[in-house]
């Protein structure tokens, strides 16, 4: 009999339920229901309409019923966001969205308690003012009141699960992307808690992706007609699901998980941390079977959306493929932008930040639409190289390509953008890569597949992959010198 698996993938814009139908060689994706993810801002702080998402999460479940039923199922989200809950395991208020302006300062401030080296060799951890430990920080800070009323934290994938089930279990993969992990033990590290001011009691026990199984509630089962199916805590951050789809059967290969975040780098046995890595701000997220992602975070594809999100507040609708033909018609390497400067991280205008910060920086200003998508481009694929460059100095490796995974392969302008600056073919491929990590690790944790390599096998068989060769490699060379000089790199 065909297995049938059930996968919620959320990101930070929209989210799917996609049955993953695997026959013993192949794996088939049907998608049942897509929704759009909106965060709310209500006087001033911006949070996520968790109870609407939980909605479409029943609602995906009724559609997956309806199309034949499902095993077990599996939740993937964005990382470092968590729901507080009381003693009774009730809501205390809705998640808030990590593009919320109270972590400012939060990072430099927790510095005055705790080193900057220390904390890094402490957790491997890419600081960020968005991690977790800097949101627990504010709230420990601005609200205590808040945590003195909290009896436990649980990440996005995981608070979802607890809906669905009335367990509450914290999964690995999602749990390092807090910055709060310790990353010799895996465990939690009770020293940043401590001297932050956090309570640890609000942390519960860590398990492994593919570890936990639990059943679907009375309540839900009650709900929506189904029968008592298994709920696996997969790899619950959506980078580290997407990661365990790369179809490569090399070890330590160079990949791109390219959506509205970047994520650039490899996978490896074991973390390093040590000051080169600390001055790269380089990542070491957990993974699948104890491996460690080494990656850096960068801004993606979420400067084009929230461009094209200003236009259409302005009152002009481009679709993505009009976007891209306007930036194909416009002179390269006029101008840049550094993707990951502060002030493209909120929401907002980003068209007029794009232009400010080529102003200030002494650059052509970009006037059209089509120069403002071409400078972003330009800008993310010289990201790319640089963030490559420190992968390979990094690990003392090199990298014969690079695997682009996620939503971004289907945006051919920035994959060859890609291999073009990089130096490298780009294989791009698949698209959903995260939901198919996300079932393999049910399918994995049920018997169906061996392990990750087994898996990785299959989604290679099962997908269509495309390569990107470099070209005018002296021009992008050239004009990276240029990135470097601008961005003061």
């Amino acid at each position: 009999m065909k297995k049938r698996v059930l996968a919620f993938d959320f990101g930070a814009s929209s989210g799917r339920a996609i049955i993953g139908i695997f026959d013993g060689e192949k794996i088939e994706l049907k998608e049942v229901h897509r929704f759009s993810n909106d965060p709310v801002t209500v006087c001033g702080t911006a949070y996520w309409d968790v109870l609407r998402l939980f909605h479409e999460i029943k609602q995906g479940i009724l559609k997956a019923k309806a199309d034949g039923g499902f095993d077990s199922i599996g939740i993937d989200t964005w990382g470092v966001d968590f729901g507080l809950l009381d003693a009774d395991g009730r809501l205390l208020e809705n998640p808030v969205h990590y593009r919320d302006l109270r972590t400012k300062g939060m990072v430099e401030k927790a510095f005055e308690t705790i080193p900057k080296e220390k904390f890094y060799s402490l957790t491997g951890i890419q600081f960020m003012e968005l991690n977790t430990v800097f949101q627990l920080y504010s709230v420990a800070l601005q609200r205590p009141e808040l945590l003195e009323r909290a009896k436990s934290f649980l990440f996005m994938p995981d608070l979802f699960a607890y809906f669905l089930t009335d367990s509450q279990v914290t999964e690995y993969s999602i749990a390092t992307t807090s910055q709060l992990v310790d990353i010799n033990t895996k465990d939690w590290c009770n020293e940043i808690f401590e001297k932050l001011g956090i309570p640890r009691s609000l942390a519960g026990k860590i398990t492994m992706p593919g570890e936990s199984v639990r059943v679907l509630s009375d309540e839900i089962c009650e709900e929506l007609g189904v029968d008592k199916a298994k709920v696996y805590s997969v790899c619950g951050h959506d980078t580290q699901s997407a990661i365990t789809a790369v179809p490569s059967g090399e070890s330590g290969f160079a990949f791109l998980s390219s959506g509205t975040w970047s994520l650039f780098g490899t996978e490896l046995d074991k973390p390093i941390v040590n000051e080169k890595s600390l001055s790269m701000n380089i990542t070491n997220e957990g993974g699948c079977e104890g491996t460690t992602g080494f990656l850096k975070n960068i801004i993606g594809l979420w400067l084009i959306q929230e461009s094209r999100r200003q236009w259409a507040r302005e009152g002009t609708q481009y679709s993505y493929a009009e976007l891209e033909k306007l930036a194909l018609a416009e002179e390269p390497f006029k101008c840049f932008i550094d993707p990951d400067a502060p002030e493209f991280v909120p929401m907002g205008n980003i068209p007029g930040r794009v232009r400010e910060y080529c102003r200030k920086t002494g650059q052509y200003v970009p006037q059209s639409v089509g120069e403002i998508i071409r400078c972003i481009y330009e800008s993310l694929a010289m990201k790319y190289r640089m963030t490559f460059d420190m992968l390979k100095d990094c690990t003392g490796k090199n990298y014969p390509c690079i695997h682009v995974i996620g939503g971004g392969v289907k945006d051919g302008l920035l994959c060859g953008m890609t291999a073009s600056s990089c130096g490298v073919p780009v294989k791009a491929g698949p698209i959903e890569a995260t939901v198919l990590g996300n079932i393999a690790v049910q399918l994995i944790a049920d018997g169906s597949i061996k392990d990750v390599a087994a898996a990785r096998r299959i989604i290679a068989d099962s997908e269509s992959l495309r390569t990107y060769e470099p070209k005018d490699s002296e021009k992008w060379a050239s004009a990276y010198k240029t990135f470097l000089t601008v961005t003061g790199k």
